[in-house]
């Protein structure tokens, strides 16, 4: 089942990932995508953490896409948490 859109949290410094969430089917899954693999998705490298969420808000239908695939994959247990690399952009 494809998750569907919920709220945006932000850059998290800490980690070099963007962090989001998603619902499924009432729950809040949490998501986060690497810089890396953001940057690689924008065609870039070296985007500021100022910048992060400009990034994320134009990539963000191809981003959920691939976080829903990923769920859709992934063992289900509570506390999953849907994290996007460089690797799974060649699917």
């Amino acid at each position: 089942m494809p998750l569907t859109r919920d709220r945006i949290i932000g850059h998290d410094l800490e980690r070099l990932a963007f962090r989001f969430t998603m619902l499924s089917d009432g729950d809040v899954v949490q998501c986060q995508i690497s810089d890396a693999a953001m940057d690689e998705l924008a065609g870039m490298q070296g985007t500021e953490s100022s910048a992060r969420q400009a990034q994320f808000t134009s990539l963000r239908e191809t981003i959920e896409r691939i976080a829903s695939d990923l769920y859709d994959e992934a063992p289900r247990f509570k506390g999953y948490v849907v994290r996007i690399f460089i690797r799974h952009l060649a699917r």
